[in-house]
């Protein structure tokens, strides 16, 4: 039987053909639901030899647990890469640490109207002055030491052996004929050459880390203004000039902070050279620069430093070592309620309960570099809960 033309409307297009309608009792394929589409494509029995497709695999338990079973494969994996580069992330996050907290210094360079590459190199090349300054007046006197102490030894062992008490023991318990043995044996030789095997390794380690921190923090000085712009093209559009201007501040914040520790470092250094010249302990100069680099350190690092002046004082003379320990006690009350509130009330707002706990958790985590990264990263932390978290709540 022919088709029926297709009715025309009043403006006289043609009107559009009709889908055909399936019988009654058959499902069209395009609204069938996706898990019974297979019966349209198996065909009549005659034309499936093998009879009809069953479900998908993908619902079927072995493939959820197989599945599943990959998955937690996987984050095993990820979770053991973590451990094993747990070094290398340190070093890219502090050497990124240390970038943005020299920043500032290039930005203040750049205002003077000089190529930010010439800032670079001028902040870079006084960074490495420091280190090769700071190794000048450390090797030295620690060589000087480790010799004088050598040469030292044959004269404590003669003091020993005429010690009454030790002859007493090495009759009862032959002391010095075991030492004798355990020296001509060979076992004294080979527990030297693994510890200079070792201390070797450790200098080589730490060299190498060194080299590769600084490498990556100039890579980073040089290129932190793309990697901000390409962090901040992540965010939507809607909400990037606002996340823009909270980085800013918060990148502003740690470099404030880097750049406030730096200078109580220095003040901390000058005021412990000139007080040590003065009183006549050797080697002042290596002392207050240990205190300068310990200083760095939250929480514990003014301790450690005294600590270590204080020791080295009381070889020389037990009333340097006293005065020592005074002038230390005295400084770090000064230090603490004065230098410190003034230097760091413009770069980081955070209370002092906060540092310290932010300090300990951070030391506890990741040692001497958590310590370091927790104050500036607890003041991020408050910055985004009183500019977004609290607002938010306010609307609610």
């Amino acid at each position: 039987m022919p088709e029926a033309p297709p009715v025309s409307d009043d403006s006289g297009a043609p009107a559009p053909a009709r889908e055909p309608v399936p019988p009654s009792g058959v499902r069209d394929p395009r609204t069938a639901p996706t898990d019974v589409l297979y019966e349209f494509s198996a065909g009549s029995p005659g034309e499936a030899p093998y009879g009809q497709p069953g479900k998908p695999l993908a619902k079927s338990p072995f493939m959820v647990g197989l599945t599943a079973g990959l998955g937690l494969l996987t984050a095993w994996a990820l979770a053991q890469a973590l451990v094993t580069s747990l070094s290398v992330i340190i070093l890219v996050v502090v050497a990124m640490f240390l970038a943005v907290g020299l920043n500032p210094a290039v930005e203040a360079l750049q205002r003077r109207r000089l190529a930010r590459r010439w800032s670079i190199s001028i902040v870079f090349g006084a960074v490495i002055l420091f280190f090769v300054l700071f190794g000048l007046a450390i090797v030295p006197p620690v060589s000087q030491q480790a010799a004088s102490f050598v040469g030292a030894v044959p004269g404590y062992v003669q003091e020993l052996l005429a010690n009454p008490t030790l002859k007493e023991l090495d009759t009862d318990y032959q002391i010095l004929t075991r030492i004798g043995d355990y020296i001509t044996s060979g076992g004294l030789a080979q527990v030297v050459a693994g510890g200079l095997v070792g201390a070797g390794a450790v200098v080589f380690n730490a060299f190498f880390s060194g080299v590769t921190l600084l490498v990556l923090t100039l890579y980073f000085l040089g290129s932190l203004p793309s990697i901000k712009d390409y962090l901040f093209q992540l965010v939507p559009s809607s909400r990037r000039e606002r996340s823009r201007a909270l980085g800013d501040e918060i990148l502003g914040g740690i470099g404030g902070y880097v750049a406030g520790n730096l200078l109580i470092s220095v003040i901390a250094g000058v005021v412990t050279w000139v007080f040590l010249a003065a009183i006549g302990v050797e080697y002042a100069l290596a002392l207050a620069l240990v205190v300068a680099v310990t200083d760095l350190i939250p929480l514990v690092g003014a301790t450690i430093g005294a600590a270590v002046v204080t020791a080295v004082a009381l070889l020389q003379s037990g009333t340097l070592g006293i005065a020592c320990g005074i002038f230390f006690l005295v400084y770090q009350q000064f230090e603490n309620y004065l230098i410190y509130p003034r230097v760091m009330k413009h770069s980081v707002d955070v209370t002092p309960a906060v540092t310290v706990i932010a300090a300990l958790f951070g030391g506890a985590l990741m040692g001497i570099v958590g310590a370091l990264l927790a104050i500036p990263v607890a003041a991020a932390i408050a910055l985004l809960i009183r500019e977004v978290v609290i607002p938010r709540q306010a609307r609610q």
